[in-house]
């Protein structure tokens, strides 16, 4: 199906995203974007600190309302009550340490804290903000104290800040915000009493100490089923090979770095599993001899390595299955559907999710993807370019429906 076709998760969804006085207020400008797209309607709300950083206009172009700024700017409603009361949650993002020192505390002195006072739908908070900052002990207390309250606090991410230093404080993707916003609004649990397992990323072949064998993949498509599968109540492994991505909270990962490595984790946790979904990119070869010391330049005009195949993981565990479904990934960069099809025959799979890695806007390191679903039986579905982590959903989706999966569930191994 084309993007016009794809299901809206958030459609009809209203949502109050407010925006405070951090330098990532920039950041809820995609945020908003992101939104908007998965057709939500989002009314902003912005603190006076955060109109420092970005201008209200930005948002009412983009979000099509006004934005609300000040308690007492409408005579005509009781702003603070009317918006909270209307809407399916509210978003703070970015929130910084003193509006979460506010919303912990109950103090409302501004139309933001106000409205959150008011509050009976979920709340899901964003914070960005120096790592110092976040690590302080009231800091660390008013988040324990909001979330004992109910409130969704998620954790910033690890990277560079504006103050210069590398730590846990940075604004979470727009990702991680969508994924915490969707378990909130649109939960499913079609996946409950399935363990899953999933494989994601590259793996990395070593030539010696300081050199590898591996490729682009950047574990996004990976991750997003793992927490898609989460998120509908599957007790989810993730088998991971090295990235930069954050491991979803509530899903065991186990690091791997080799293709040898993450054989022996997906073979020790297949046989407790009722599905496998393998979209890591395992290296096809590798260094026959890696050495155990740096191979140097000096004297050699060119250097020859001899590679050896490595285990064919997928099909191996295909062959070893009892009742389990066994899904696939084709990363390709010419007849697709062709190559695929042999992939899915080849290796007597279940499923095969044919990928054309060299499409313009999605494959590897990208955010987004398109693919085409293949069945054992004949099945064929067509999933336009999206976001990965809605791509997710529409594969398990898609898995359900060509695998009927609800008509073969076992029971988990205790």
């Amino acid at each position: 199906m084309d993007e016009a076709q794809t299901p809206i998760n958030l459609w009809g969804k209203r949502l109050v995203l407010g925006v405070t006085g951090s330098i990532a207020a920039y950041k809820a400008v995609g945020l908003l974007r992101v939104l908007a797209r998965e057709g939500a309607a989002v009314s902003v709300v912005m603190t006076q600190a955060a109109m420092k950083f970005v201008t209200p206009l930005t948002f009412e172009v983009l979000s099509g309302r006004r934005v609300a700024t000040d308690l007492f700017e409408s005579h005509e409603e009781m702003i603070h009550l009317a918006v909270p009361e209307q809407a399916h949650a509210i978003i703070v993002a970015p929130a910084t340490a003193n509006f979460l020192a506010k919303a912990a505390l109950g103090l409302a002195d501004d139309l933001l804290s106000t409205m959150l006072l008011n509050a009976r739908c979920p709340v899901i908070v964003a914070p960005a903000m120096d790592g110092d900052m976040w690590t302080h002990s009231t800091v660390v207390q008013h988040v324990q104290a909001l979330r004992a309250r109910g409130i969704v606090v998620l954790d910033p991410e690890v990277g560079p800040l504006a103050s210069g230093q590398v730590a846990q404080g940075r604004l979470p993707a727009e990702s991680k915000i969508l994924d915490a916003i969707h378990a909130a609004l649109v939960p499913q649990r079609d996946w409950q009493g399935q363990r899953v397992l999933v494989s994601a990323g590259p793996t990395q072949e070593p030539i010696d100490p300081v050199r590898f064998i591996s490729n682009r993949s950047s574990g996004k498509m990976g991750y997003a089923i793992a927490e898609a599968a989460r998120n509908r109540g599957a007790e989810v492994i993730l088998v991971a090979g090295p990235t930069s991505l954050t491991p979803p909270s509530g899903v065991t990962t186990v690091s791997v770095n080799t293709a040898s490595e993450m054989s022996d984790a997906l073979n020790r946790h297949f046989p407790s599993s009722t599905v496998l979904i393998m979209a890591a990119a395992v290296a096809d070869f590798r260094p026959k001899m890696p050495v155990g010391q740096k191979l140097k330049k000096q004297g050699k005009s060119e250097l020859v390595l001899e590679l050896e195949a490595t285990p064919d993981i997928l099909a191996m565990l295909s062959a070893r299955r009892t009742s389990q479904i066994v899904v696939g990934f084709a990363a390709e960069t010419e007849q697709v559907l062709s190559h695929a099809k042999d992939k899915l025959r080849g290796k007597g799979l279940d499923l095969i999710i044919a990928n054309n890695v060299a499409q313009t806007g999605g494959g590897f390191g990208s955010d987004d993807n398109a693919v085409v679903v293949l069945s054992a039986t004949g099945g064929q579905k067509t999933l336009g370019l999206m976001p990965k982590r809605r791509l997710a959903d529409e594969i398990l989706t898609a898995v359900r429906e060509l695998c009927f999966i609800s008509s073969r569930r076992e029971s988990l191994v205790e």
